[in-house]
């Protein structure tokens, strides 16, 4: 190496004047100490499975639940039946688990542990022989008002026999004991999303207060809070441009940075 090369090249400092060193900016480990996490305590009672509540989540591994903690058991017959009870905190067992697979944009098909799809026989029972998922094998998720049945080929609810606790579909109307959970293991779609910031945590008031503390600038350092009603932010928050009404609120008190 040439004594050129060893010459270290860098910025000109001139005389007099002071060298700023780079402050290394490191990431923050885990969330902020503001932020939150909502805890599903549902899904933690059932071994983080949980509650489906629309067709477009019921894919990859579920478990149908009816009552609490008791779940859908495919047996090695192809019949099905309600499995005893689990311990809060357990999920379904390994014979509890089934597959969805989405048919169309209304129905799913369903296989068991045992690689066969489920239908309705002609006496109502719920079997798990197929081979193929053809219209005997297709089943509706209903949701309505929370609650969930679901709906066989045969135009019939499933639910759990009361005299031997098999699986059946025999009632055309969605009563108590065809309403069921359908839990899923798989990861939810909002898991990856972002927390709301600090900013827009708590009440509606709260966090008008928190953005006027953010971008409000006075001489006296009072806050001046807009006291018009605040009906429209709820459905400002809920049409996605509740900043800018809260920008609109504070531009009326002329003391926003970003605003004229």
């Amino acid at each position: 190496m040439s004594e050129y090369d060893k010459v270290r090249v860098g910025r000109l400092v001139l005389k007099g004047e002071k060298l700023k060193t780079k402050k290394r900016k490191h990431k923050k480990q885990g969330r902020d100490e503001e932020g939150t996490t909502v805890r599903d305590e549902d899904a933690s009672a059932h071994g983080g499975w949980w509650k489906t509540v629309r067709i477009e989540e019921i894919t990859g591994s579920i478990g149908i639940e009816f009552g609490n903690q008791t779940y859908v058991k495919a047996l090695d017959n192809g019949l099905f039946t309600l499995g005893a009870p689990h311990s809060e905190g357990e999920g379904p067992a390994p014979e509890e688990i089934l597959t969805a697979i989405k048919v169309n944009d209304t129905k799913i098909a369903l296989k068991s542990g045992y690689g066969k799809y489920l239908r309705v026989g002609p006496d109502g029972v719920v079997t798990g022989r197929s081979d193929a998922v053809g219209a005997m094998e297709q089943w509706e998720p209903v949701f309505q008002d929370g609650k969930l049945a679901l709906l066989g080929c045969n135009g019939c609810f499933m639910s759990v026999a009361q005299d031997d606790d098999s699986v059946v579909a025999v009632s055309k109307t969605a009563g108590k004991d065809e309403i069921m959970q359908i839990r899923s293991s798989t990861a939810r779609e909002n898991e990856n999303v972002k927390e709301l910031p600090a900013e827009e945590q708590g009440s509606l008031a709260q966090v008008e207060e928190n953005y006027v503390r953010k971008f409000q600038k006075f001489q006296d350092k009072k806050l001046r809070i807009n006291t018009q009603s605040r009906s429209g932010l709820q459905k400002a928050r809920e049409e996605g441009n509740l900043h800018e009404i809260l920008l609109d609120r504070r531009s009326k008190m002329k003391s926003d940075r970003y605003c004229k």
